[in-house]
């Protein structure tokens, strides 16, 4: 393909301006990124105008509530520089927080439950399906546990989409993804 228009909720984005476009799309990445300073104020970053009761909200979806209030100070908190005071699951949890309550159109997940252990990354991948469920997802992963779930499954080999289709088909065409299936289920 060599054409095209890209379109957010029908309008091309070369017609929004950048700040626009911005807006409409949240991420979460393999390394959160926080800032040293307090729990609200890393997950309303990029937010204005956020009242508390969304902040709660948000964190609760994220599963992050509950290690907030048992901090010291609860969303007073300071998180410590780059969230060094915080497990990687509990870093992860914030950045979800801070995309729920950003509640963006389109979400990019970047290998958000790659570097977390298994607990932690039953946390994570419960917030991740209640973030996912009313907006266009683009989920990068090496582990397969984090997009069998996906409407469309397109895999990449040296740069170029080799298959697509769900968890299902893809695993029935017996190519590159069973294989990738079969060696993480070893």
């Amino acid at each position: 393909m060599t054409g095209g228009d890209i379109l957010i909720d029908g309008v091309n984005v070369k017609d929004l301006a950048i700040a626009d476009l911005r807006s409409l799309i949240g991420n979460v990445n393999q390394e959160a990124i926080l800032f040293n300073d307090s729990f609200y104020n890393n997950i309303t970053f990029g937010v204005e105008h956020a009242t508390m009761e969304q902040v709660i909200e948000a964190a609760k979806i994220a599963n992050a509530h509950d290690f907030i209030m048992e901090s010291e100070h609860g969303y007073d908190t300071n998180v410590g520089d780059r969230g060094c005071r915080l497990s990687g699951g509990q870093r992860q949890r914030i950045s979800i927080a801070r995309a729920i309550l950003k509640n963006p159109a389109i979400l990019i997940l970047d290998e958000a439950t790659s570097a977390l252990d298994t607990e932690s990354e039953r946390l994570v991948q419960e917030a991740l399906e209640r973030l996912m469920k009313t907006r266009t997802t683009i989920a990068i992963a090496h582990r397969l546990s984090t997009i069998k779930n996906a409407d469309e499954i397109c895999v990449l080999y040296e740069g170029r989409i080799v298959e697509r289709g769900t968890h299902d088909e893809l695993l029935q065409k017996g190519g590159y993804y069973k294989r990738l299936n079969d060696m993480q289920q070893l």
